[in-house]
């Protein structure tokens, strides 16, 4: 099968399109013929195995995985024999963990479910991980509730656009902060409120959040900070390398001082969300915002363009001849 495969560290160079073996599935795993992928700020990280730490996980001196990818789409090819939820011919999403950007892959039953039934393969696959994110990320840790007013950074990005969505659906009044070029895809999706960064600090306003989601962020805690209300909550989900190490060692110190809380979130992909967020999306509450498509093949273009950091909604890659 053909694959997007790297055995070094560093730049989208690294990246070849390549013929490997395919997967076998374990007893508790799904093997998928993949339909569609999409790509996320993980893969760029593991793919450069930064932050230095994330190297604990994927290898300190290469790669122990060689296929990146974790969102995918596609239809079930076989079972392992402990599988119960899915059976061949199945139309799935979820999380591959790595690997998805091939023609094959095995994923654990845990961490799929049936794909929603008014999606493509495409718009199925750019769903996992961002909105995962968001849906743990303003339930979980932010604990939202109605009537909350509710600041969302990074409001045009992947998990950015399904916060505002998920946001709306859960009563609150929204504020996207974005730049000035993604102000009105975030007023599409349902944003009240939208805040230019390139001309107005959202922490100097005035104005005060029940909670403040940090989707891939670049600001400081101290700002986030400034900007709840007392009792307030942020929850900080990806950003660069320096905002990781920030809130690995800083949250817990601020929310240790006063009466609001710094929460970091990495995500996990689970069956039992992914059904929330099919409904969701088979209610038309929510909907993907893709606004790249590339082959299966381009994969390095794609993740490129990713790293720019100029990305709104996702960046979706497609298995060719498929």
């Amino acid at each position: 099968m053909k694959a997007i495969v790297y055995t070094q560290y560093g730049p989208p160079d690294v990246l070849a399109f390549k013929d490997v073996p395919p997967p076998a599935p374990k007893d508790n795993e799904v093997l998928i013929e993949v339909r569609a992928a999409s790509v996320n700020p993980l893969d760029w990280h593991i793919m450069r195995g930064e932050p230095l730490p994330l190297r604990l996980m994927t290898g300190l001196r290469k790669p122990t995985r060689t296929v990146l990818g974790c969102d995918i789409a596609g239809r079930v090819e076989a079972v392992g024999k402990d599988v119960k939820l899915f059976q061949p011919g199945d139309e799935v999403f979820g999380g591959a963990g790595v690997g998805g950007f091939a023609e094959f892959v095995c994923a654990v039953e845990e961490k799929l479910a049936l794909k929603p039934c008014n999606l493509s393969f495409e718009e199925a696959a750019a769903v996992p991980v961002a909105a995962t994110t968001a849906l743990q990320g303003l339930r979980d840790k932010g604990g939202i509730r109605p009537g909350y007013k509710v600041l969302i950074e990074g409001a045009s990005g992947g998990v950015g656009t399904f916060a505002i969505q998920i946001a709306k659906c859960s009563g609150a009044e929204v504020t996207a902060v974005c730049s000035t070029a993604k102000m009105e895809t975030a007023r599409s999706l349902g944003a009240d409120h939208v805040i230019d960064y390139t001309r107005e600090e959202f922490s100097r306003s005035g104005q005060h959040y029940d909670l403040i989601f940090a989707a891939n962020s670049y600001c400081s805690l101290f700002d986030y900070r400034r900007a709840l209300k007392p009792g307030g909550v942020c929850v900080m989900a990806g950003g660069s390398g320096d905002q990781i190490l920030q809130t690995i060692f800083l949250r817990s110190l601020l929310s240790a001082t006063g009466n609001k809380k710094m929460r970091g979130l990495l995500a996990k992909i689970n069956n039992k969300d992914l059904v929330v967020l099919k409904e969701l999306l088979e209610a038309g509450k929510i909907a993907p915002f893709i606004e790249r498509r590339y082959p299966l093949s381009r994969a390095a273009e794609a993740i490129r363009y990713l790293e720019e950091g100029h990305a709104q909604g996702k960046v979706v890659l497609t298995v060719e001849g498929r």
